[in-house]
């Protein structure tokens, strides 16, 4: 007896759902600008700030320990609205700033004085003031550019996974790694210039500097997270990418 013949069905292969691209708006707004004039300007005044150094009882920070937090917030809110690329870029232009800056000191200070008394003065206010901000800017390039960048780099590739969702989740992951990172190294490079000169002093400076800026940071996230949300609104390339 022949045997049966044995059919087989094709399989039948259901269509595989395609990931939708990650939305970022187009860095040719408004917002963005303005983004980029405040961290410019929280980075150079930071560099001034940071060169003083403060003692709140046994805590040691230094004069810039108020506005440095800010830095990390604006740039978590360019990651988010406008990728990895562009909060790259404010980092390069804000510390370009920066540098401009510190070789403006240098002119002013190099310039010649009224050669009185008050002039004088003038002349060592200013070189106690602004001669020790090249060592605070050298140390914020340091600490700013590799904590910033893994704080994009951990906002974006969290975004890359889940897209719209977990918004607070990948800020507290990013905030963690950069600040930690950038504290480290900001510490080291610039604490003879505020008068620290113990391994005790770079300790406590350290550690209470990482502490506050987290603790800073984590408290107003839910700020951050509603100028995301209006930002994102009132982008019309952002609200285009989500529907693409």
């Amino acid at each position: 007896m022949a045997p049966c013949c044995h059919l087989e069905w094709p399989a039948v292969t259901r269509p595989t759902a395609i990931p939708r691209p990650v939305a970022y708006a187009d860095t040719g707004s408004v917002h963005y600008a303005h983004l980029l004039a405040l961290m410019c300007v929280v980075v150079i005044l930071s560099g001034i700030g940071a060169s003083k150094g403060v003692m709140f009882g046994p805590v040691i920070t230094d004069g810039a320990f108020f506005l440095f937090p800010l830095a990390y917030i604006v740039g978590d809110v360019i990651s988010e609205i406008y990728g990895g690329r562009a909060a790259r870029r404010a980092i390069w232009v804000s510390f370009g700033a920066n540098v401009l800056s510190v070789l403006c000191y240098a002119v002013i200070i190099a310039l010649p004085g009224m050669g009185d008394d008050y002039g004088a003065e003038k002349q060592a206010a200013l070189e106690t003031a602004l001669g020790p901000v090249w060592q605070v800017v050298l140390a914020g390039i340091l600490g700013f550019l590799a904590g910033q960048n893994l704080n994009t780099l951990v906002m974006v590739a969290m975004k890359r996974r889940n897209r719209e969702k977990g918004l607070f989740a990948r800020m507290a992951s990013s905030t963690g790694v950069g600040e930690f990172i950038d504290t480290l190294v900001f510490c080291t490079v610039a604490a003879t210039a505020i008068g620290i000169t113990s391994i005790g002093q770079w300790a406590n400076y350290t550690f209470f500097g990482f502490l506050y800026k987290v603790l800073v940071q984590y408290a107003v996230m839910p700020v951050t997270a509603a100028v995301i949300g209006w930002i994102k609104k009132r982008e019309p390339s952002y609200q285009a990418a989500l529907t693409d």
